[in-house]
């Protein structure tokens, strides 16, 4: 996050409308917590691929292209009465081994996976990437890496990749089609894989959040693929809608709502961007004027905040900030709160300073509720705090004149706080919230977009 004095930024917008919501649903999908993975006992496809070495991450590769296929030759007729005819090579390699030449590239040290427009073929790397993928978030992260390339070539059938299409407008389509393959897994239609709602899901969203592009790269760069808040948001439309709403996306859309800066946007003057102390006295003096400004209600009493925390009749304490709805206070564990807000290249375990000032604004949202008349236990108030806490990240966008200022990879602290299996921007006042990280980022980008209370109130409830 950034201390600042003055800024210019792009606007960030969005409808807010109320929609229907359901405490055990997705997308409309009832949450699960069943396997995911590859199918057992299910025969393997005859496809094959060039280089191959005939492991297992190779098999699982081609099962993936295979299902990818299948599903992109029902859907491209049905949504755009096109047919879909199956990209002409795959191309397995090795970056860690003797160098090839494949795209007219060596793939010498190209720890990658990418389509081809030049041959329509789809190649991977066996040494290095789906590996790592693998050990790190399981089978499907290589699916889902897969399922994005094969989006690509989705592009190239529709004409909508031409040379005026900008690499992010490329890159979010294709994370939102990769959305449209994974809903019918987890429908149940993909003959060699299957998703669960909750746990699988979030592994999904994981590997994006795992390949997003650093806080060096902006978003008009060749190349550039988004933030794993952008790249999340892409993924969720697709999973949420059919293929015809990420052909929709285009420059206009992604200018409008995308968070991930422009290459070399300039640092407002007088700002100290980076990683603020968060157990600092004028950080957290600074945070809790923007909370004001953010849950402001005529007649409203502000929250106390206690720097040592303290017990609290009738309520669960959760860590490092907790809400006492008798004294109306937002207490504080200044040690672990420091710990969640060391930057994560620091190695002690942290998030990063929005993470953690993150989960000081939840519970603060817990105060405008009770304020409110809503109940402050329950997932519906879990979902509505991660809305709220949302609507507080919009107002501290660059430009907004707030004195704490988003700076580059701050929402993606957010993500990664709420795919995690105990998330405090998206809980009760108890600490409990949907185990579903997917439904927890959604709410948050609900009010990130919205940039108002009300419809956050009226939704989920």
């Amino acid at each position: 996050m950034a201390a600042l004095l003055a800024g210019c930024t792009r606007t960030v917008d969005g409808t807010g409308a109320a929609e229907r919501w359901s405490a055990t649903k997705v997308a409309g999908l009832e949450i699960t917590t069943g396997e995911s993975g590859p199918r057992p006992g299910v025969p393997d496809t005859r496809l094959t691929a060039e280089g191959s070495d005939g492991g297992e991450l190779d098999r699982l590769a081609r099962n993936a292209v295979d299902d990818l296929q299948k599903y992109w030759g029902e859907q491209l007729p049905a949504a755009f009465d096109r047919g879909f005819d199956p990209v002409s090579r795959l191309i397995s390699y090795d970056s860690t081994g003797p160098a090839v030449t494949v795209c007219n590239s060596s793939t010498a040290g190209a720890v990658n996976a990418f389509y081809c427009s030049l041959d329509d073929s789809v190649a991977w790397d066996r040494g290095q990437l789906l590996p790592t993928l693998d050990d790190s978030f399981g089978p499907m992260a290589v699916v889902a890496v897969l399922a994005h390339e094969l989006g690509h070539a989705v592009q190239f059938r529709l004409g909508s990749a031409g040379g005026q299409t900008s690499s992010i407008v490329k890159e979010q389509q294709a994370d939102c089609y990769a959305g449209n393959f994974f809903r019918w897994v987890a429908e149940g239609n993909s003959p060699h894989f299957r998703l669960s709602t909750g746990p699988g899901l979030n592994q999904i969203l994981a590997t994006l959040f795992f390949i997003r592009d650093g806080v060096e790269t902006g978003f008009d760069a060749e190349g550039a693929h988004g933030n794993a808040f952008d790249r999340v948001s892409a993924f969720q439309f697709g999973f949420g809608d059919g293929p015809e709403r990420c052909a929709r996306i285009d420059e206009a859309e992604v200018r409008r709502r995308i968070t991930q800066p422009a290459s070399g946007q300039a640092s407002p003057a007088g700002e100290t961007a980076g990683n603020l102390p968060v157990d600092d006295r004028d950080s957290l003096l600074a945070l809790q004027e923007t909370l004001r400004a953010a849950f402001d209600r005529p007649g409203a009493q502000w929250p106390a905040i206690s720097r040592s925390g303290g017990p609290c009749p009738g309520a669960t304490a959760t860590t490092p900030a907790s809400y006492c709805p008798a004294t109306n206070t937002v207490g504080l564990d200044l040690g672990e709160l420091g710990r969640l807000g060391t930057a994560p290249e620091q190695g002690e375990g942290g998030l990063g300073d929005f993470a953690a000032f993150a989960e000081v604004a939840s519970r603060y949202a817990l105060a405008r509720q009770q304020a409110e008349g809503y109940p402050l236990t329950g997932l519906a108030t879990a979902q509505r705090t991660a809305c709220m806490t949302g609507v507080w990240a919009a107002t501290i966008v660059v430009g907004r004149g707030a004195v704490l200022q988003l700076s580059p990879g701050d929402l993606d602290e957010a993500v990664a706080e709420m795919l995690a299996p105990r998330s405090l921007i998206a809980a009760d006042a108890n600490g409990a919230g949907i185990p579903s990280g997917f439904a927890r980022v959604e709410a948050f980008r609900d009010g990130f977009t919205a940039g108002a209370i009300v419809p956050c109130l009226e939704k989920y409830r």
